[in-house]
């Protein structure tokens, strides 16, 4: 019985090891199809990295194929990205400034591999960041520092001219640099409040005086005006109009007049010329 029973057994032991063999080059299979492509994102390029070295073959997006276990495929963004740096500085006048500026930038598809295999993935921190700090001390230093707060789009610009040569060299595009903020010393905002201050009131006390003249000048038209029409006025006066003026009231006079004299009189009597009235 028991030479029967282990032949048996032995086909289920050769069964069992067949299985695993089985599964095992299946789980094989499916790592070693899982590690044979990689898909670059869009708004990227992919560059092959064989067992450390890179390769100039710029990958677009989409679906690749590589050697399992062997390459790799790294991504490298090309999109527009934002670097934000603080910057201490002194102005033209040696006021302290502290300037915060951001720098929207992006990487040269064509030039992806030079970039990767010079500088790598730390560009930013390793390039970006102290080329704008130096570009901006630079500027910074040329101008007043009334005049960065005043012209600040000026000072904008020759930053992003010099950046832009600048980051050139290592196949970074420049699309955009903003002063996000000037910061100076409590002492430098004070005074230019109150200078501030100082220019209001100026301009209040000569817009002041203006309307002072302004009104000086309208009285004085207004009055040689008046004079004149009083001029008009008396060369208008003429003997006839004198005499046509007297008839008028006389003729109102005596349309009021009851035929008496008054009893009592508090002052002249008027003269009525009746005999002159009939003839008329």
């Amino acid at each position: 019985m028991e030479t029967e029973t282990n032949p048996g057994k032995k086909k289920n032991s050769v069964k069992m090891r067949g299985l695993t063999t089985t599964i095992v080059v299946a789980v094989l299979v499916v790592i070693v199809g899982m590690n044979s492509y990689a898909q670059v994102e869009y708004g990227h390029v992919g560059l092959y990295k064989t067992f450390g070295k890179l390769n100039s073959n710029v990958l677009s997006p989409g679906i690749h194929f590589k050697i399992p276990f062997i390459q790799n495929v790294i991504q490298v963004n090309t999109q527009v990205t934002k670097a934000e740096t603080d910057t201490s500085a002194s102005s033209k006048d040696l006021q302290p400034v502290s300037t915060h500026v951001a720098v929207n930038y992006s990487v040269n598809k064509e030039s992806a591999y030079n970039l990767m295999n010079n500088i790598g993935g730390s560009f930013d921190s390793i390039i970006i960041n102290p080329a704008v700090q130096e570009i901006v001390k630079e500027v910074t230093a040329r101008y007043q520092a009334e005049d960065l707060i005043a012209r600040r789009d000026v000072v904008a610009g020759e930053i992003s001219e010099h950046l832009t040569q600048r980051l050139a060299k290592y196949d970074l595009i420049v699309n955009e640099i903003n002063i996000v903020n000037f910061k100076f010393s409590d002492a430098f905002n004070q005074s230019i409040e109150a200078k501030q201050v100082a220019q209001q009131q100026a301009l209040k006390a000569s817009n002041d005086l203006k309307r002072i003249e302004i009104e000086a000048k309208q009285k004085v038209a207004q009055a040689q005006a008046e004079a004149e029409a009083l001029k008009l006025k008396k060369q208008e006066v003429t003997p006839e109009l004198v005499q046509l003026k007297q008839i008028e009231v006389q003729e109102k006079a005596l349309e009021k007049w009851d035929g008496k004299l008054p009893t009592v009189t508090g002052g002249a009597t008027p003269f009525i010329d009746i005999q002159s009235l009939t003839n008329q």
